[in-house]
């Protein structure tokens, strides 16, 4: 039994296989539209970003680039 996913823009049942060539999209234009809205940022992920590595992984790079003598980003 094929597995059967929503399409996340309109909603329309789509199969999860080698024959859906948009999957998870039911098509290129609702891929598309959803490329849209997070370009323009309708979509948007709700959580705050914390202190996390790749905050800290950034301020080691600027001091690095500091140390090296190179202009600052």
């Amino acid at each position: 039994m094929p597995t059967i996913v929503a399409c996340p823009h309109c909603g329309k049942e789509v199969v999860w296989g080698p024959e859906s060539a948009w999957r998870p999209f039911c098509s290129k234009r609702c891929k598309l539209c959803d490329l849209g809205d997070w370009l323009n940022e309708t979509h948007r992920i709700s959580e705050p970003l914390g202190s996390t590595d790749a905050e800290s992984e950034a301020d080691n790079w600027s001091e690095a680039d500091q140390e090296d003598g190179l202009p600052r980003h």
